[in-house]
């Protein structure tokens, strides 16, 4: 049997979880529909996922369509979850949105839209809620490619569009000199048939040429339907096997490769691993090698798997191998982390492009006593979503995290309430800045110079490296002039140290480069060159000096063209800079950049600048220098 992982992606609310409700019962998996309102969907498990009717975290559930298997996983709309999304979206064949036939594109979708068309996604579309007032159709389809650059072929018709007696009809794709347009110009074949003789060209040979472009992702077949009455969903279903069936790039015979998309706790705590297996096969009772990137390359981990479910119907799973293009729950390995690479090193999976978190925030218990508790629990949590990054201050001992938004913070609290029984409260949000060195700076520790208590003499020189350079690491000195032990200590040294900067914040495009070492035999041990090396880094960071940057987003904004005036003078206020705008009738597109930390209130304060009309899009695109005083992170590093 073929196997294929789709995903279903949309803004919120646009009725991704109520289709896959209705494509469950369409196949047979459940014999009652669950509904969101309700919280008793089968893919919304968490508490808070029931109470507020969004998917927080990414659900896999299964079907049958004939001689194809299919793993569908759910995704969060929202776009504080954007890093589930991007966890799903590496190991899925295709993808089914989701999109209002009301309120059409949307921000949130064009965000997902960027990441689907970069790894090049095999893309339907579902026009949901054509039974709602203001349901649209022609404007619709031009809306999908002019915003989101999707090829679209449509696959229903629509009688009584926007009524509640909407209905949709499959479309017979006949031969036209339209859809031959459209399929010509992804296919020299095609348009060398079509012109050598294009009645020769049958309906069955458009289909089937429709059938491959739409596997490969050149085009989009779109169809219209209510995921709340179910019209329509027969459609989708069919159109799945037949356009996204194919899809997959599963090699049977291959040695194993899988990708860890996804973790969660079982009942006694154990860590169970979402597995999507791209070539070979996983079985239990078989040790297994795994791997990530680390600061020094590539760090391996051995492991033995003590259990291999696959999913069979709907969310339940049953023991078995997992084969290639299977989605499979491993338990066993202790160490395993989201985004491990099972098997060869050389695996298929390509990452998709979501910013990190742009805000950090301090967490604090209520109770004092509970820190430590407090901070194991935020440590496993970021397990379950490693763009959560948790640290804690050496010296202060305060907990910071960094995430996307306020609704992870209700997830954090409630989670820590009702998995560990603490109470927290989180103070000091601020945008994540980054440092770059102004100039160059040099700075030399001698043994025995009257400062340096340390066995190990280290000169170093700190400057500007290339924008999205990193840090640059490099030798002044002959590598045999230290033994490789200290040069691995002072390189590692080097790249933890440059984490905080004069500000406290991660220090970027960095060249750091060794000028001069020296050691005592037998005297001198590494640890002697871990402890000189932030010394010698800090007084030539301090004489480099450095600038503090902001990340800045890109945004667009759709909005009633009688709110433009007043929306660009709020842009202005926040520092932003328009750079394109356009007016279509009654409509008005903005699009520039503004400071990240200033997205969020601006994105409050839009509702009542565009009475209630205006759409929000953005996306973290780089960073720049901060204007007026360089702000301090918090907590307060130790000083360099």
């Amino acid at each position: 049997m073929q196997h294929v992982n789709i995903g279903i992606l949309a803004h919120v609310d646009a009725g991704k979880t109520s289709l896959t409700e209705r494509l469950l019962h369409q196949a047979g998996v459940i014999d009652r529909i669950g509904r969101v309102d309700s919280g008793d969907t089968q893919t919304d498990s968490m508490e808070m996922e029931r109470r507020r009717g969004i998917t927080i975290r990414s659900a896999v559930v299964s079907f049958e369509l004939d001689d194809v298997h299919v793993n569908l996983i759910d995704t969060p709309g929202h776009p504080d979850f954007i890093a589930e999304v991007e966890r799903a979206l590496r190991v899925l064949d295709g993808v089914v949105l989701v999109v209002s036939a009301v309120e059409g594109v949307q921000a949130q979708t064009r965000v997902l839209m960027r990441a689907v068309a970069r790894l090049r996604i095999p893309v339907l579309v579902f026009v949901n809620k054509i039974d709602r007032g203001g349901a649209r159709y022609e404007s619709l389809l031009a809306d999908l490619t002019d915003r989101l650059s999707l090829t679209c072929v449509a696959m229903s018709e629509v009688d009584g569009l926007g009524t509640v007696e909407a209905r949709s009809a499959p479309r017979q794709l006949t031969p036209s000199p339209g859809l031959a347009e459209v399929l010509a110009e992804h296919s020299d074949t095609f348009l060398t048939a079509y012109l050598e003789d294009e009645d020769a060209l049958t309906a069955k040979d458009y289909r089937a040429e429709l059938v491959r472009q739409a596997r490969r992702g050149l085009v989009s077949p779109v169809f219209f339907g209510s995921a709340r009455t179910g019209d329509g969903v027969a459609e989708v279903t069919a159109g799945i096997r037949e356009f996204l069936g194919g899809a997959g790039k599963a090699i049977p015979d291959g040695e194993l490769r899988a990708n860890v998309f996804k973790i969660e706790r079982g009942n006694a705590g154990e860590k169970i691993a979402y597995v999507r297996v791209f070539s070979g096969e996983l079985c239990a009772r078989e040790n297994v090698r795994f791997h990530r990137p680390g600061p020094g390359g590539l760090l391996e981990f051995d492991g033995k798997v003590t259990a291999v479910r696959v999913f069979d119907r709907g969310v339940d799973t049953v023991e078995s191998s997992a084969g290639a293009g299977r989605i499979a729950k491993v338990s066993g390995l202790k160490e395993i982390r989201i985004g491990d690479r099972i098997g060869a090193a050389d695996g298929r999976t390509e990452s998709a492009h979501f910013p990190p978190p742009s805000l950090e925030t301090v967490v604090r218990p209520v109770d004092p006593s509970d820190t430590p508790a407090l901070f194991a629990g935020l440590r496993e949590l970021a397990e379950l979503d490693p763009l959560i990054t948790v640290a804690q201050d050496d010296e202060t001992r305060r907990i910071t995290v960094r995430l996307y938004g306020e609704v992870q913070k209700e997830v954090i609290r409630e989670t820590l309430a009702g998995q560990r029984g603490l109470a927290v409260e989180f103070t000091g949000t601020q945008t994540v800045c980054v440092e770059r060195p102004t100039g160059v700076g040099e700075s030399v520790w001698e043994i025995g110079d009257g400062r340096n208590p340390f066995f190990a003499t280290l000169g170093l020189r700190v400057g500007p490296g290339a924008p999205g350079s990193g840090l640059t690491f490099g030798l002044d000195v002959e590598l045999g002039s230290l033994p490789l032990a200290f040069h691995k200590a002072i390189g590692e040294t080097v790249e933890t140290a440059l984490l905080r900067g004069l500000h406290g914040w991660e220090v970027v495009d960095c060249a750091v480069t060794v000028t001069r070492t020296g050691y005592f035999s037998p005297i001198s041990a590494a640890g002697d060159f871990r402890r000189v090396t932030p010394l010698a880094l800090g007084e030539a960071l301090r004489r480099a000096g450095t600038a503090v940057l902001e990340p800045v987003s890109r945004f667009e904004i759709e909005l009633p063209a009688d709110a433009v005036s007043a929306t660009l003078s709020r842009l202005v206020e926040f520092g932003g800079l328009v750079t394109e705008s356009s007016i279509r009738g009654t409509r008005a597109e903005l699009g520039g950049t503004l400071p990240t930390g200033e997205v969020h209130r601006f994105d409050q304060q839009l509702p009542g600048l565009s009475h209630g009309e205006g759409l929000l899009s953005t996306e973290v695109t780089g960073y720049q220098p901060v204007q007026g005083p360089p702000p301090d992170r918090l907590p307060a590093p130790a000083a360099l």
